[in-house]
Formats: structure tokens, sequence, C-alpha cells
């Protein structure tokens, strides 16, 4: 004869599956934040590439295809801003990672007012970037500027920054290592106190001064998160757009600083009428170009780690 089961057996079921069910109640709202703000607008873009004559008012296009890849690949324009892309991280991530690795040691030392110091390296995150391009605007201008002022004294002529070609780009990078260096000696600080004082005491006992110090065990153990730094910063760097605003008021003063995501806002805001297919082809193109630069970096990382 088949029993039923107790009302205790049930009651246990029923908490049994509430608490297996209860992580997601947690995970909810950030879960259905992540699919309406980021998957969907993912998904959407990738979709409206392929969409040739693409209306974004009317939703209207003629047709699927590869028109808009087309387009923006022979495009002379998106050449330069990924060019201009490519160069900008190349020569912000090095330059910014060994001045932060520099900066970060130091501020890692107990010195006097290491506390004013670290003040004022990590108070660019908590200013506007606006604001601060503003005044780098100012610093950078050709007679009056704090920057041609220094260079002076070494006997150096002053350089017309902004209103000449040729020192555009430098002056950008200078302003784009500036922008990221908190975040970078914040997180390479934090590596460093990690580190175990044991192997600086037996460097030390070993007569190994400062530099070797430095170069053999600072370095390496500091590399995990010197790589992670890498990563975070070169995909920030490959979205490089607001700090053209404050310096210029657009891609430079001969539209010789097109970079890949001003082309994007290029396409989609100030072309008349918007041509939203080839901004979203673009931003495409941008994706796959971070993504295969960021599996790179974690395939170098993994193999200097075996």
């Amino acid at each position: 004869m088949n029993r039923l089961p107790s009302k205790n057996v049930s009651r246990f079921s029923f908490e049994k599956l509430k608490n297996r069910s209860e992580w997601l109640i947690y995970l909810a709202p950030f879960a259905v934040g992540v699919i309406i703000f980021t998957l969907y607008p993912i998904i959407n873009v990738f979709l409206t590439s392929f969409k040739e004559n693409f209306d974004y008012m009317t939703k209207e296009f003629s047709g699927w295809g590869l028109g808009n890849y087309t387009y923006v690949l022979q495009d002379p324009y998106f050449h330069q801003a990924l060019k201009n892309t490519f160069f900008y991280v190349f020569i912000v991530i090095p330059v910014s990672t060994c001045l932060a690795v520099l900066i970060a040691t130091l501020l890692n030392q107990k010195i006097k007012f290491s506390g004013l110091f670290q003040t004022a390296y990590f108070l660019p995150m908590v200013t506007s970037t606006i604001a601060v391009g503003l005044a780098w605007r100012f610093m950078f201008n050709y007679k009056s500027g704090v920057i041609n002022y220094f260079l002076g004294l070494f006997g150096i002529d002053a350089i017309n920054w902004l209103q000449v070609t040729t020192g555009n780009f430098p002056a950008l990078c200078i302003y784009g290592v500036w922008a990221i260096l908190p975040f970078t000696i914040i997180l390479l600080l934090s590596g460093l106190q990690n580190i175990d004082p044991m192997y600086y005491t037996a460097a030390k006992v070993d007569g190994a001064g400062p530099i070797r110090i430095f170069f053999k065990i600072t370095v390496p153990l500091l590399m995990p998160t010197i790589f992670l730094v890498m990563i975070v910063n070169t995909i920030s760097c490959f979205k490089v757009f607001n700090e053209l605003f404050p310096l210029f008021s657009g891609p430079g003063v001969a539209n010789n600083l097109y970079t890949a995501v001003y082309y994007i806002y290029y396409q989609f805001r100030i072309q008349i009428p918007s041509r939203y297919g080839y901004a979203t082809a673009a931003a495409v193109i941008l994706f796959v170009i971070i993504f295969v630069f960021t599996m790179v970096q974690r395939f170098v990382e993994k193999k200097l780690k075996n």
C-alpha cells in the first residue's frame, strides 16, 4: 500500500527548494540590469551593423548585407582613426605603466607626507575630465602655458601644442598618460602591499641594493598586477574620446586626430543624415580589435607564468 508523503517531508522539500533558489532572488536585479543595459545593446548593435541604409528614426532599412562594413573598411577617415588609436595605445600604455610602477613603489615607502603625495596623485580620479582637460589646455598654451615655460628653462623652444598638427598628438598622449595614472597607481600600490616583506628582508641580508631588489623582487612579484593594469588600460585607451574635446574641441585642429570612438560618434551624431549603420559597423570592428588584444595579453601572461 502506497503511503502519502507526510507534511514534514513536504515542508523539508519546500525549504530545500527555497534555499537553492534564494541566490536567484539576490541576483535577479543585477541580471535584469545587465540584460537591459549591456546584453541587449550589444546584440542590437551587432544586428544593426548588417542592416544597409538603416534609418534610426523609422527603423527601416533596405536589406541585410555587409555594405556597412565595406564602406567603413574603405573609408580613409576610419584608417586614420585606427592608426591614431593604435599609436595612442602603444605610447600611452608603456609610458603610463612604467611611471605608475615607479610612483607606486615610492608611495609604498614609509616617507614623510606620503598621504599628501597619494592624495595629489589620486585627485584626477575624483575630478571632472572636461574640467581637467580645460586646465591642460591652458597649460599647453603656446605663449603663456606652464609647460612651455618649463621647457624654456632647459633651453628648449616653445612648442605649439594645440594650433599646429605636429603638436596635437604629443599633447593628447601627455594628457592621456596623466589621466590614467591614478587608477594604475592604485592597482599597483595594492599589489605592492600584498608582497611579503620577508623577501625584502632576505635580500637586504644578502647585501642586495635597492636597484637589484626592485628588478629581481618587486617587478617579478608585481607582474600579475602589471598585466591586469595593462589589460584594463588597453581597453580604456582604445576607447579614447573624452580627451579630445577639452583640448581641441574635436579631432584636432585639422581633423588629424580621428580616433575609433570619435569616428563612431561622427557617423552617428555629427554626420547629416546620421549614418547609424556605419557607426555600428565601426563599433563592432573596434570590439573585435579590443577582444583580440585582450586575448593576446592574457595568452602572453599565461605563458610567462608557466
